[in-house]
């Protein structure tokens, strides 16, 4: 922007390489929402993610919870402790119906509530204004990037698979504890199935065809355990990051009052999609620990 003066007034000039140049530097410092989550810093070879900071800001925030809500609990309830003791009993409730059992319920249900109260809290965390906007900028290949501060956890698909992979090793490690390892082995592989083949085949000479099938239909459990990942992962990865794309472009067309219905409607997938993982999670759980006669 260059300014000359004359002896009556000021006259201001642009060339057409300054706003050329200016469109050019808007165009490379835009951004826009990426599957994958970008790198903040490092520390050491450990790069830190905005996915990652935001996942530590939501277990920092139940670690808080949690410290401040054990410190005022009394045996005669009072204020908060009323709210929260309903919300517990009523949950462990719905988790009674699905495991048939309080005895197994006060089992799962710790890892299944804590896995609900993170995944619920990363997924408003997204919300937050602020979150996907504030930033740095960096050069990347000659030309500026923008990188967020913090992005949404659960918009990020590293994180969905890790809590899915979570979900279903702790599943199958509860299932061997409780069912024994050789029972739940043969879930998977039925070496049972061909021993009793030739004890019994004198008498049952159907075992021949039946027992075969039976070890076959172990193979499809372990297929239905790398699909129980897939489908978990992604199932949270894509509501929650099309959920922020929408809102983003909602931003765009309009920044005031249109976004606001649909971050409402955000608050109820957030609530929605946390409480799918957990059940599911605790379906998981319960048929780990039920053996195969039963």
């Amino acid at each position: 922007m260059r300014y000359l003066r004359t002896n009556s007034r000021v006259i201001r000039v642009k060339t057409m390489n300054q706003t050329a140049e200016n469109l050019e530097t808007q165009q490379e410092i835009s951004h826009e929402p990426t599957l994958y989550a970008e790198s903040v810093f490092s520390l050491g070879k450990f790069t830190i993610t905005n996915s990652l900071l935001n996942s530590w800001i939501a277990v920092a925030i139940i670690i808080v919870l949690a410290v401040a809500i054990s410190r005022k609990v009394k045996k005669i309830p009072k204020g908060i402790q009323n709210y929260i003791e309903v919300i517990l009993e009523g949950a462990m409730n719905l988790a009674d119906s699905v495991t048939g059992s309080r005895e197994r319920t006060k089992k799962i249900f710790p890892v299944v509530f804590a896995l609900f109260l993170f995944i619920l809290i990363n997924n408003w965390l997204g919300l937050i204004p602020g979150v996907g906007s504030v930033g740095f900028i960096e050069r990347e290949g000659g030309h500026q990037v923008f990188v967020p501060f913090f992005r949404g956890g659960t918009a990020d698909l590293n994180t969905t698979l890790a809590l899915a992979l979570f979900s279903v090793i702790g599943s199958n490690i509860f299932g061997f504890f409780v069912v024994g390892i050789w029972k739940y082995f043969n879930k998977f592989i039925n070496l049972h199935a061909f021993l009793e083949i030739p004890k019994k085949v004198m008498k049952e000479p159907s075992i021949l065809i039946i027992n075969p099938i039976k070890a076959f239909v172990g193979l499809i459990e372990i297929i239905g355990e790398i699909a129980k990942v897939a489908s978990l992962s992604f199932r949270l990865f894509g509501n929650i990051f099309a959920g922020e794309v929408l809102l983003s472009a909602m931003a765009v067309i309009f920044a005031f009052v249109l976004p606001i219905p649909f971050m409402f409607l955000e608050v109820i997938i957030g609530i929605v999609q946390a409480l799918i993982f957990a059940m599911l999670t605790l379906v998981y759980f319960t048929i780990a620990s039920t053996e195969e006669e039963h």
